[in-house]
C-alpha cells in the first residue's frame, strides 16, 4: 500500500524510528549530491527525486503530469528501497555501478532500478553519492529521450480469454 503522506517530513514521520533513521541518512547523501536541476518531492507514494516541469516540460512519458523521475526512496513491507532510475536503462553506467559495488564487499540486491536493503549498513553510501553526483539532469534527459524515441519492444497480445462477466467491469 502506498504511503498517503503529502510531504517528505510527513512521510518520514510516519515511519518506525529505525527505518526513518536509515532513510534520512540515504536522503542526506542524495540531497548533498544531486544536480541543482533535480528536486526532492513526493512521487508515487514515496520520496522522489525528479526533474521538474520547469526544467523538462514534457514530464514523464508514461504520465506527463508527473515530473521526470530520477530516483526514489521508500519504506516497503519487508525492506527499504532506493530506486535509481538514473542507472536503469543505461547499461554502461549500470555495469560500472555494479563493479564499484562489488569492490565494497557488500551484497547487491538490485532489480531493474530498485536497490533493496534491510539496514543502512547494507548500502555503500559513498558509492551512491558518487553515482548520483556523476549524472547531471541534462545528461539524464538526453539519455531518457534517446531511450523513449528508440524502437519499442513489441508486446505480445494476451492469449488469456476473458469471461463475459469480466468484460462488463
Amino acid at each position: 500500500m502506498q504511503n498517503k503522506a503529502k510531504t517528505v517530513p510527513e512521510y518520514l514521520k510516519s515511519l518506525p524510528e529505525d527505518r526513518r533513521t536509515a532513510l534520512e541518512a540515504v536522503r542526506k547523501v542524495l540531497l548533498a549530491n544531486l544536480d541543482k536541476d533535480i528536486q526532492e518531492c513526493m512521487q508515487y507514494g514515496m520520496i522522489g527525486y525528479a526533474i521538474p516541469h520547469s526544467v523538462y516540460p514534457p514530464g514523464y512519458h508514461c504520465k506527463p503530469e508527473e515530473p521526470l523521475p530520477f530516483a526514489g526512496l521508500a519504506s516497503q513491507k519487508g525492506h527499504m528501497s532506493l530506486y535509481l532510475m538514473c542507472v536503469y536503462g543505461n547499461p554502461e553506467l549500470r555495469a560500472k555501478f555494479e563493479a564499484e559495488w562489488k569492490k565494497t564487499g557488500k551484497k547487491l540486491d538490485m532489480g531493474a532500478a530498485c536497490l533493496r536493503f534491510k539496514k543502512l549498513e547494507d548500502l555503500p553510501l559513498e558509492l551512491i553519492g558518487k553515482t548520483v553526483r556523476s549524472i547531471k539532469a541534462k545528461q539524464y534527459i538526453a539519455h531518457y529521450e534517446s531511450m523513449i524515441k528508440g524502437p519499442r519492444p513489441k508486446v505480445a497480445k494476451s492469449t488469456v480469454k476473458r469471461s463475459p462477466a469480466s468484460r462488463k467491469k
